[in-house]
């Protein structure tokens, strides 16, 4: 039976390795706390280890320098199986620069409400081989022997690195969307006097569409007794933000993709601020951008008012009011951009919005 490391004892990690402890796996746990600081040499002789730790979206941008500083432990060809929610493209970098083991990224799809019961009984297991590996014999058997300890599901994928981070992210980004439009929607119904309940009873009833992620005004245990609006938790805000700042790192000429994404993220964060939600977590991602993105709201509001009148006035010939309403625009704008550069924004993403406006 092969023995099985698990770096970090957070929530996921601890979780996991309960899981395989009571399945009769002989277990090695390594956190940096004094329970199991003393374990840290032992890693090296586990044949497969679990990754667990953090890799936070920060006002700088995605952090994976614990993850990086943790793989050295792994030993010469054994297995290491990231299951910490990374970037599109980080284990084919990772497999780079650790040539010595067998790195494979396995992201985890558990629930904050049912994180035992999600890994006990998981509806999929993907494992993600590094793309230059992925015909190679060696890195398929070391995926298949990850698989073949993983509990059963109903639905299996090896597939590439790149591919198993994107449906993380993918999975992910495509609830918090979900949560900001059923907000929306909500807005709308209480406007029109409908009844909210039903609307999303009668949605859930389509299969394309389902039950999940329906409710824009909720409560969960991690939110301390309070409700909230938005799209929270420990996971979406840090990963719309990470795959926000990677598109429009990888994909600056989309201006409309850009947008969007801003859009998205504007009006998540606006939610989640007016009711107070998760305002900790949103602050470890954003840091002052979070109250600058308030601002930067007002400012766009401002242009594309300004922008308004002078289409009026164009039309009406009255070049007065125009040309003030171009030097309003003009200092709008300059607020803006001044607004983005000191929350530490990335200038190509406000070009965008610039441009839809």
């Amino acid at each position: 039976m092969h023995t099985l490391g698990f770096i970090g004892q957070g929530w996921i990690g601890r979780n996991l390795a309960n899981h395989f402890e009571e399945r009769g796996f002989p277990v090695v746990r390594y956190a940096d706390t004094p329970e199991f600081v003393g374990n840290r040499d032992a890693i090296a002789e586990c044949d497969i280890v679990f990754i667990a730790v953090p890799t936070p979206s920060t006002p700088e941008g995605f952090d994976m320098s614990i993850l990086e500083s943790v793989l050295g432990l792994v030993g010469e060809g054994k297995i290491a199986v990231i299951k910490s929610t990374i970037l599109p493209g980080t284990t084919d970098m990772l497999a780079r620069r650790h040539q010595r083991t067998f790195i494979l990224h396995a992201p985890e799809f558990l629930r904050e409400t049912s994180v035992r019961h999600d890994i006990d009984h998981p509806d999929r297991n993907i494992v993600g081989i590094p793309g230059a590996h992925l015909d190679d014999a060696r890195w398929q058997e070391a995926a298949e022997t990850v698989l073949s300890v993983l509990p059963s599901a109903p639905y299996q994928s090896l597939c590439s690195a790149a591919e198993a981070e994107l449906t993380k992210y993918g999975g992910n980004n495509f609830l918090y969307t979900k949560v900001v439009f059923m907000n929306m929607l909500y807005d709308l119904s209480v406007h029109h006097g409908a009844r909210f309940e039903e609307v999303a009873r009668n949605m859930s009833a389509d299969p394309r569409i389902g039950a999940s992620h329906m409710r824009p005004v909720h409560q969960y245990e991690h939110m301390g007794g309070q409700s909230g609006r938005g799209a929270g938790g420990h996971c979406f805000i840090k990963d719309f933000a990470a795959l926000r700042e990677q598109y429009v790192s990888m994909l600056p000429n989309d201006s409309e993709g850009i947008a969007l994404l801003l859009a998205l993220e504007a009006k998540n964060n606006r939610l989640l601020r007016d009711s107070g939600k998760d305002l900790d977590l949103l602050h470890g991602v954003y840091g002052k951008l979070g109250d600058d993105m308030a601002e930067m709201q007002d400012y766009t509001q401002k242009e594309k008012d300004d922008i308004t009148a002078m289409e009026r006035a164009y039309e009406k010939h009255d070049l007065a009011t125009l040309a003030a309403a171009y030097d309003r625009a003009g200092r709008d704008l300059a607020e803006l951009r001044e607004a983005y550069v000191n929350a530490g924004g990335d200038l190509r993403a406000l070009s965008a919005l610039d441009r839809t406006n």
